[in-house]
Parts: C-alpha cells; sequence; structure tokens
C-alpha cells in the first residue's frame, strides 16, 4: 500500500533543497530503472506496477522495498506526465571530488551549467566516449534534479559527477585544460591529450571570466551558417568526438 506521506515525500524531491535534507532522489522509467538496479546506487524503495514487479521482482535486491501499485497510483506519485511502469527512491551517495581523479583521465568540466536536460544530455555524452569523471561547478543545476536524471537515460549510473569551485580546482590543475570558445584554435586542428580537461561554459554567458586564464588551449568548432552558438550539449558531443577520432578510438 502506497500512503499519502511517502506521496508527498516522492513529490517533495522535486525540489533541491528537499533533496538535500532528505539525500534521496527520485529515478523513472523501465530503461533507467534497469540501469539502476545493476550499479552501486542503494535503492531505498521501487514503486511499480504489477506488469513490471512480475517480469523485474527478482533482480531487486533483498534490502529494497517493493510496493505494486495500480496505474492510477502510479501516475499520482509519477514526477513524470506519462509514468513508465516504475520508479524508484534512491540514496544519494557520498561523493567528494579529490584532485587526484583527474590523473590519467580526460574530464569534464561544466562552468554554471543551468539546464537540467543540458547536463543530462552531457551526462549521456561523457558515458558514450567513456569519459568517466565530470566536475560542476557550485552554480550548476543540480545532477539529482529529476530532469538531468531522465535526461542522462540511465548514464548517471556510470559516469561520476562532482560539484567543486573550479578556480580552485584548476588553480592547482598541472594538465591541458582545452576551453570551449567562439574565439580559439579550430576543434579539428587540435591535439587533443588523452589525459586533460575540457571546460565547457553557461549556456548564455560562456566560461566565466575568472577562469578564462587557467585555459592553456582555446578550441572553437568552427562555423559554416549563420546560427549564433550552440548548445551546450551538441558542443560537448562534438568535441568528443573529435578527440575520439584523433585518437583513432573510434573506427
Amino acid at each position: 500500500m502506497l500512503s499519502k506521506a511517502r506521496i508527498k515525500l516522492i513529490h517533495s524531491l522535486n525540489l533541491k533543497k528537499h533533496r538535500s535534507e532528505l539525500k534521496l532522489f527520485v529515478v523513472e522509467g523501465k530503461k533507467q530503472i534497469a540501469e539502476l538496479l545493476t550499479s552501486n546506487y542503494h535503492i531505498n524503495c521501487i514503486i511499480a506496477t504489477s506488469n513490471w514487479a512480475d517480469a523485474f521482482a527478482q533482480d531487486i535486491k533483498n534490502n529494497t522495498e517493493l510496493i505494486t501499485v495500480s496505474e492510477e497510483e502510479l501516475k499520482k506519485t509519477s514526477l513524470l506526465q506519462a509514468p513508465q511502469d516504475v520508479l524508484a527512491l534512491v540514496e544519494m551517495p557520498e561523493k567528494e571530488f579529490d584532485m587526484q581523479l583527474l590523473d590519467g583521465h580526460f574530464t569534464i568540466l561544466l562552468d554554471g551549467i543551468q539546464d537540467p536536460g543540458n547536463l543530462g544530455t552531457i551526462v549521456r555524452i561523457a558515458d558514450w566516449y567513456g569519459i568517466k569523471n565530470i566536475v560542476c561547478s557550485e552554480d550548476c543545476v543540480d545532477i539529482y534534479n529529476p530532469k538531468t536524471i531522465q535526461a542522462t537515460m540511465g548514464s548517471f549510473a556510470r559516469v561520476n559527477v562532482y560539484c567543486t569551485e573550479l578556480s580552485e580546482l584548476l588553480k592547482n590543475n598541472t594538465l591541458p585544460v582545452y576551453g570551449a570558445l567562439m574565439k580559439g584554435e579550430s576543434l579539428y586542428h587540435t591535439n587533443i591529450q588523452e589525459e586533460g580537461l575540457l571546460l565547457i561554459g553557461n549556456e548564455g554567458k560562456g566560461i566565466s571570466e575568472d577562469l578564462l586564464p587557467y585555459i592553456s588551449t582555446p578550441i572553437t568548432i568552427p562555423k559554416l551558417g549563420g546560427a549564433e552558438s550552440l548548445n551546450a550539449g551538441i558542443a560537448a558531443a562534438i568535441i568528443c568526438d573529435a578527440r575520439a577520432r584523433n585518437k583513432n578510438y573510434l573506427i
């Protein structure tokens, strides 16, 4: 039986302050939950229709509560307009950024990304190109925002997303920093190293002024048409793809 208190709690997790207080976030949909079940995340409870429960109950760990509900009950509980058979309450893991996480890796740094769909898309792109870590500035949208989680399509379970003061990180960094700017070296003439940092700025303002001095290689995606700018997620995808091609990661 799904109590009114549980429904109210789930709805409260639409707001960051409640997610932060309760250390819980919501994951919805068959694809997302399938990824979640094979991850290291601790699932507090799963709320699902009988169709989903009958098919996947054997995949649920013993310490996870399963609540079976009708489609109508799920609709009242879900944060989506069109619920997808199942949702889960998940515990936020303790993730603290450490400079050693950068060593030997290519890492994406995000400065002031505000759109949850953009952040979720970038997480998904990082997963596609084998990038394990993303570091967000403290004013980025929350990775556990339901819209962000939904946009990752399950990739949040494989990509680590940290939050820290980027100026402090860059001040102590010794790796090459590639900054996505409107003016810079053509992406297609740049040999992006296997180990380094890709800095992508806010959707409207770009990279913060105080971070610009830390960029060792300003790069730009050559423009052939009249568009003023590119979506941050699209820019991240183009740059990651060019890096992968340069390194012969793609055949």
